[in-house]
C-alpha cells in the first residue's frame, strides 16, 4: 500500500488549500485514513480522520470549524479542506492509513501506512 500526498503550498492567512492523499495498493473503503502535522521543532500531532466506513469524522478540537476530512472512494483518495488558514498551521502534513478499524484514530501508532508528506506554508 502506498500513499501520496499532494497539495501543499505557499498561501495567505485567511486563505484555503485543499490537501489530497491518493491510495494505490488497497481500497480506502474499508480503512481508516488520518492527517497529522507536523512544524519544525515540534512532535506529529493530529489533525483529521475519517472512519474505516466513511461515516465519522474525527478532529483535533483546536481546528474544529476550519478543516474538513473526507474521502472518495471512486478516487481511491482521502482529502483535507483547510480554510481559514493562520501562520501557526504551517507544517508538513502528512497523511495515513490504519487497517484496524476499533483503533483510536489520533494517535500516531494506530497507522500502518504513511505518506511523505506535503509542506503547508501561511504566510502573515
Amino acid at each position: 500500500v502506498q500513499l501520496q500526498a499532494s497539495g501543499g503550498g505557499l498561501v495567505q492567512a485567511g486563505g484555503s488549500l485543499r490537501l489530497a492523499c491518493s491510495v494505490s495498493g488497497r481500497s480506502v473503503s474499508g480503512i481508516a485514513m488520518g492527517w497529522f502535522r507536523q512544524a519544525p521543532g515540534k512532535e506529529r500531532e493530529f489533525v483529521a480522520a475519517v472512519s474505516w466506513n466513511g461515516v465519522v469524522t474525527y478532529y483535533a478540537d483546536s481546528l474544529k470549524g476550519r478543516f474538513t476530512v473526507s474521502r472518495d472512494s471512486a478516487q481511491n483518495t482521502a482529502y483535507l479542506q483547510m480554510n481559514s488558514l493562520k501562520p501557526e498551521d504551517t507544517a508538513v502534513y502528512y497523511c495515513a492509513a490504519a487497517r484496524f478499524r476499533l483503533a483510536d484514530l489520533s494517535l500516531t501508532k494506530t497507522y500502518d501506512y504513511w505518506g511523505q508528506g506535503t509542506l503547508v506554508t501561511v504566510s502573515s
